[in-house]
């Protein structure tokens, strides 16, 4: 007896403003079969909708102060500036999401046209028109006393230094104009678009990585080709523009589908084959790590450095929160432990204890400390789940900074003092490495970071990385099976504390001083960012994620590709952290068991408006006997 598929639910009110639906293609159709719809045939109330949100972030971002902080920024020489970038990419998105529809089966879906191009300058025009309203208020109102950035200076900047009649027509005809090219790039042809978009983030890469380039320029002794392509002033020049664009261009052109059909081929292998081709990227990968560093200034080894901690960190938190399930906003504590511990080992100026033991040896003490921490912290807390999860690790974090900050024992680490003179790591009494060569630091990072991405790897594919796993999925049912579900998260526990206090080792060594402050409660919500944007459960997804966050952005205290964007670096974080949870939970590079349990309700609701049965087959709303 086979089973029926369920009768379709009513089709919600249709908007008096919108025509009535056409018979679309099925789901597995072209777009060339589908129906076309006419140029003003629109959902307005959308088009308003999405208008007025937008608006209402444009004037957010222009009284963050953000268009005038970064309008000294170029990315090409006399024509855009990062301040104008970012009052047109809300625009950009809002016209290009305006004309989004659905695929699914018995949902009208209509060809790409004139439709979206309509819709999209309508959308773009009013998001442009909460910048035009702003500078009419600007112009006849004063608000500075609760609005500090409503200043003449925006003013200016908004009309382009031209008066308010001005900004207030052209950020219409901008708003039209971006969102309409955001629609007309719906209706191109999938290729046309690929290398249009190539172009576009190739000019912004670049601009963004001018500081990185002109010094592995320096050293590779290149200057006067870095001279052709970027202003004096900063930014790209308009030839070094157009030749970055054309040649991004081609190479799109030329490598259609090469890297996909590579990365196809790399998974269609199997056993020892698949096994070297994995081999010969890790290898190649490693070398460019490796060669990088030495043709780099002090700018570049400093940043990799810095990303290199924040990876450390990383893939530490990535077994707590994306292997186990267990939200731990207190990831801090362990970093601050392993830092303290090996000052404390190792610096002739704690003032309780002060062995003097070698770095190496002292990093043995170091793991014994955190790791007995771990378990301190996890052994209480180990029996909560979800939210009060969270809530008790966070809580556990703050106390772990306090002790260190607290009178009672500033005997034994400083108190707001903290410890100074810490040394450099000996390696091994060969060398030393210090903050003062930054490419030291990094070898030694790369190092530890290979030890955390193999012993991740192992445990990952290990029986206890799959009982993790189970854990995450669902803890009760992990425990009906018979998984000891309290020793396997206090391991995750320990094992992420362990991973941490390597960084932390690290860091000390690096800035040879430690203090309080460096350990607020901010570092962790970082980390966190950095596992959830990157892809949790996943290693390349960590690391992905960290060299983009903090490479471009930077971390609490360290700067990035993009100083500018110091004062807003908690802002963007935010907002990445609500976009990646509305749009695209399993992050930017996910792991394919993590997408599979994400979206495993989507794909129950797609089987479900298929009409889909238990024996696969579909059968469009049609009884069976």
């Amino acid at each position: 007896m086979s089973l029926t598929a369920p009768s379709d639910p009513a089709p919600p009110p249709r908007p008096a403003s919108e025509p009535a639906p056409e018979t679309g293609p099925s789901v597995g159709g072209s777009d060339d079969d589908a129906p076309p719809r006419p140029p003003f045939a629109q959902d307005w109330r959308r088009i308003a909708r999405m208008g007025a949100i937008g608006a209402v972030g444009q004037i957010f971002i222009s009284l963050s102060n953000m268009p005038v902080k970064l309008d000294g920024r170029a990315i090409i020489e006399g024509v855009l500036s990062l301040g104008y970038l970012s009052l047109v990419v809300l625009p950009l998105a809002a016209g290009s999401r305006v004309g989004h529809q659905l695929r699914r089966e018995g949902v009208p879906f209509h060809r790409p046209g004139a439709h979206e191009v309509v819709g999209g300058a309508a959308c773009g025009a009013l998001v442009g028109g909460g910048l035009s309203l702003l500078a009419i208020l600007i112009a006849n109102f004063n608000l500075r006393e609760p609005l500090v950035n409503w200043s003449p200076i925006l003013a200016d900047l908004l009309a382009f230094n031209r008066g308010t009649a001005f900004a207030v027509v052209i950020w219409f005809a901008i708003g039209a104009a971006v969102g309409a090219a955001a629609g007309l790039l719906r209706v191109v042809p999938p290729l046309a678009r690929r290398v249009l978009w190539t172009m576009v983030l190739t000019l912004f890469g670049a601009a963004v990585l001018e500081s990185l380039t002109t010094d592995l320029a320096e050293g590779m002794g290149i200057e006067a080709l870095i001279d052709w392509f970027y202003a004096p002033r900063g930014g790209l020049t308009i030839t070094g523009a157009i030749a970055l664009a054309a040649g991004s261009g081609v190479l799109a052109l030329v490598g259609r589908g090469r890297i996909k059909g590579a990365k196809a081929r790399i998974d269609a292998l199997e056993g020892p084959a698949r096994n070297r081709a994995q081999g010969g990227l890790i290898l190649a990968t490693a070398a460019v790590l490796v060669i990088l560093p030495m043709f780099a200034g002090k700018l570049t080894n400093e940043l990799l450095a810095n990303v290199g901690l924040f990876v450390l960190l990383a893939l530490g938190l990535n077994i707590v929160v994306g292997l186990a399930g267990i939200l731990d906003l207190g990831y801090v504590a362990f970093f601050a432990v392993g830092s303290y511990s090996a000052a404390v080992l190792t610096a002739a100026t704690s003032p309780r204890i002060n062995p003097e033991l070698p770095w190496f040896v002292a990093l043995i003490g170091v793991v014994i400390l955190t790791g007995l921490v771990g378990l301190f912290i996890g052994a209480p807390v180990i029996r909560m789940r979800g939210d009060y999860l969270a809530i008790v690790t966070l809580g556990f974090g703050e106390i772990i900074r306090l002790l260190f900050l607290s009178d009672w024992l500033s005997g034994w680490f400083g108190g707001s003092q903290g410890i100074t003179n810490i040394p450099g790591a000996e390696i091994f009494g060969l060398a030393e490495v210090a903050g003062t060569d930054p490419r030291s630091v990094f070898y030694l990072v790369l190092a530890f970071c290979a030890i955390a991405i193999y012993v991740s790897w192992r445990l990952e594919r290990s029986r206890i990385g799959r009982a993790w796993m189970a854990v995450r999925e669902d803890e009760t049912v992990a425990e009906a099976m018979g998984i000891n579900t309290v020793n396997v998260k206090l391991l995750a526990f320990v094992v992420g504390a362990v991973l941490g206090s390597f960084s932390g080792a690290i860091f000390s060594a690096k800035v040879g001083s430690v203090f309080p402050a460096s350990f607020l409660i901010l570092v962790s919500i970082v980390i966190l960012v950095v596992v959830i944007f990157g892809g949790m459960g996943n290693i390349v997804g960590v690391i992905a994620g960290s060299a983009v966050l903090i490479g471009v952005l930077g971390g609490p205290k360290q700067p990035g590709l993009l100083a500018e964007f110091s004062e807003f670096k908690l802002l963007i974080y935010g907002a990445l952290l609500v976009w990646m949870m509305l749009a695209r939970p399993e992050g930017l590079i996910p792991s394919v068991r993590r997408t599979r349990e994400l979206h495993q309700e989507e794909l129950a609701q797609d089987a479900w408006l298929r009409g889909q049965t238990e024996d696969g087959h579909v059968e469009h709303g049609e009884d069976r006997a």
